[in-house]
């Protein structure tokens, strides 16, 4: 079975690192959690690329298999509904 991929989407910021954590507390083992941090600058253009492939228009917000689930801050129960954790 393939890992579920579930990226997060950060400024960096207190806000985004509780909603990092979060996301990592709720992930399972069948997860792979990959942070992006926006306001750095990234060794290649994907983070932005895929933020905008996505449609981020905030942070922190959390894409899993592709999909953005969570925008605006952390929804746990639709995070839990399209599979993580489980």
């Amino acid at each position: 079975m393939a890992k579920r991929l579930v990226e997060v989407f950060t400024a960096g910021c207190s806000v985004c690192e509780g909603a990092v954590q979060q996301v990592e507390n709720l992930a399972c083992d069948n997860c792979k959690v990959v942070v992006y941090d926006l306001n750095k600058k990234c060794d290649t253009l994907e983070c932005e690329e895929k933020a905008k492939k996505y449609g981020v228009k905030s942070v922190p917000a959390v894409a899993i298999n592709g999909k953005l689930v969570s925008k605006n801050g952390i929804d746990t129960e639709a995070l839990k509904a399209a599979g993580l954790g489980q």
